[in-house]
Order: structure tokens, then C-alpha cells, then sequence
């Protein structure tokens, strides 16, 4: 029998590192390619690309054969938006630009269904359930699901404390490029003054017990995030592994 354990959300809970890919070319293709490496996790980024449900889940379905775990990120943290993507199979959650504990506590109630939340049962009919194969599915759903929330902008690092605070969130990613648009550093996530923020940031996530995450493809900041107990940070990202790849190949034979 299929094990549907998010070994992710258990992972996290344990403190256990979890290194990770970002996924912005939102096709099957490359993604499965990007799988071969078996991060721990890889993050299916609908913000920022041109994704939509289908896409991330041809993109689930890819990863299927790999031992890794994908976590999706819609465009917002809308409740009809996440229904669709909990309902093609995704386990982890990572909602964009979570500004307030209220904000927090209604996508906790997006992602359980009633009495402790207002997802929309639909699971006989959908993937998640295998189509009515899963007949337990709704018994375990709302402990299955991992909910992570970005915290990325002024507002959101004034209520990051009671933010933390919120029960059902298992854990908070600090945006590192709006962070330091935020500090008046827009482009610059690796500034003294950032970095010291989100340090402070990393200290009080891990105060209230709940997994701190981050992006970082500069590997020294990545690793000293890892030493500071991030237990979910992004390493690189696919289209910018693609771009320098390809630009260091081509001056390799261009004449100077």
C-alpha cells in the first residue's frame, strides 16, 4: 500500500535540515530533470511564473518517481485557489506575502476541512483521493497538510511574532529579495542589514517551535542560515542554474 505520509511536515517537526530546489520554469519536463538531483524538497513556484493548477500538477506528476517532495506556492493565499492545488495532491503549502496573524489563521482554516476549517469536500472526485481509491483520505486530510507562510514585506516583520504565534502554521519562510526591497535595499538580500534582520527573524520563528525557511543561492549566506537552525532553505533555482549554465558554455568559446 502507497505510504501518503508528508515525510516533509515530519522532517520539520523532527528539526531535521531539508535542502532544497526552486522551481520557476513551471513545465513537467524540466522539472523531472531538476528531480534526478532528489533535493529534499523542490519548490513548484506559481508566484512568480505563469502556472496554474494543471501545471503544477503535471509537475507532481513527474516528480512522483523521485524521492523528493514538492511544495507549491500559489500566486495568493486564496481559499478557492488553494482547494484546487490541495486537491491535485499537493501536501505543502507556501503562501506568498502573509502579512497578519488573521491572514494566518484563515489560511489555516483553507487548508482543513469543517468543522476546523472551510475547505470544500470535493476528495471523491479528485486526485488526492486517488478518486474515492484513498476511502480513509478525509479522516487524516487536515494532519496530512504542511502549511508554511512567506513573510516578506514591512507589515509582516512587525507581526512576525504573532504571526509565529498562530496554531496550524508549522512553519515561516522569509522572503529574502522582498525583505530587502522592504529595508530600502532592493536588490541586495545579501546587505549586512538584511542579512541581520533575518537572523533576528530565523531567532524568533524558532522561539515559538515552528520551522523557519528561506531562498538563498549564495552558499555561504545559505549554509550560515542552515548553522542558525533554517530547517527548509533553497539553494538554487532552476532558471538561473539554465541561464548561467548556458552563458558560461557559450563564453567558453567566444573570442576575446
Amino acid at each position: 500500500m502507497a505510504d501518503y505520509t508528508n515525510r516533509f511536515k515530519k522532517s520539520l517537526k523532527e528539526g531535521k535540515a531539508n535542502i532544497g530546489l526552486w522551481i520557476s520554469i513551471p513545465d513537467p519536463f524540466t522539472t523531472e530533470i531538476c528531480a534526478t538531483a532528489e533535493f529534499d524538497w523542490m519548490l513548484l513556484d506559481g508566484e512568480h511564473t505563469p502556472s496554474s493548477p494543471r501545471t503544477v500538477l503535471s509537475q507532481l506528476q513527474a516528480l512522483a518517481a523521485y524521492d523528493t517532495h514538492a511544495v507549491a506556492r500559489p500566486p495568493i493565499g486564496e481559499t478557492h485557489l488553494i482547494k484546487q492545488y490541495l486537491d491535485v495532491g499537493v501536501q505543502s503549502l507556501l503562501i506568498p506575502m502573509v502579512d497578519t496573524p488573521e491572514q494566518a489563521r484563515e489560511l489555516v482554516r483553507a487548508v482543513r476541512y469543517p468543522p476546523h476549517g472551510n475547505r470544500g469536500v470535493g476528495y471523491g472526485t479528485a486526485r488526492v483521493s486517488r478518486w474515492d481509491l484513498r476511502k480513509d483520505y478525509a479522516k487524516g486530510a487536515n494532519d496530512e497538510i504542511c502549511l508554511l507562510v512567506q513573510v516578506e514585506t514591512a507589515t509582516g516583520l512587525g507581526n512576525l511574532d504573532a504571526i509565529c504565534a498562530v496554531e496550524g502554521v508549522d512553519g515561516v519562510f522569509l522572503g529574502p529579495s522582498d525583505i530587502s526591497a522592504a529595508l530600502g535595499h532592493l536588490g541586495s538580500p545579501g546587505h549586512p542589514e538584511v542579512v541581520a534582520v533575518i537572523e533576528k527573524c530565523i531567532a524568533t520563528i524558532r522561539q515559538h517551535g515552528k520551522a523557519a525557511g528561506i531562498l538563498s543561492p549564495d552558499r555561504a549566506l545559505a549554509k550560515r542560515y542552515l548553522d542558525l537552525g533554517c530547517t527548509f532553505v533553497a539553494v538554487g533555482l532552476d532558471a538561473r542554474i539554465l541561464a548561467q549554465g548556458v552563458r558560461e558554455l557559450k563564453s567558453a568559446f567566444t573570442a576575446s
